[in-house]
């Protein structure tokens, strides 16, 4: 619920109230003896309030930049992939060798 200020131009008081958007501003001034009508002021608002552990840039990602980090990573793993593709271009070598001297 938004916190709201009012005074009374009346009698001077100044106080802030907590209300719901959907009820009617205050009208009554709450001072004891007093009869006038109170004003809504314009607030500044409460501003950001930060509560827990902290927040950082990459909590709120979209399903786009996860995927394309998947991506990133699976290349750099794949990266590791090159020896064992290293090695059956090597196998394919030894292979095509034999191959060659019996088509001789």
């Amino acid at each position: 619920m938004p916190n709201y200020d009012y005074e009374c131009p009346k009698c001077g008081h100044e106080f802030e109230t907590y209300q719901p958007i959907t009820d009617d501003p205050l009208t009554k001034c709450p001072q004891k003896g007093c009869r006038g009508k109170v004003q809504r002021l314009i607030g500044g608002g409460g501003g950001l309030l930060f509560k827990g552990s902290g927040f950082y840039i990459t909590d709120y990602r979209s399903d786009n930049y996860k995927k394309a980090a998947k991506a990133d990573s699976g290349a750099s793993s794949s990266g590791g992939d090159s020896k064992s593709s290293g090695d059956k271009s090597s196998s394919s070598d030894s292979k095509s060798s034999t191959a060659s001297p019996k088509s001789d």
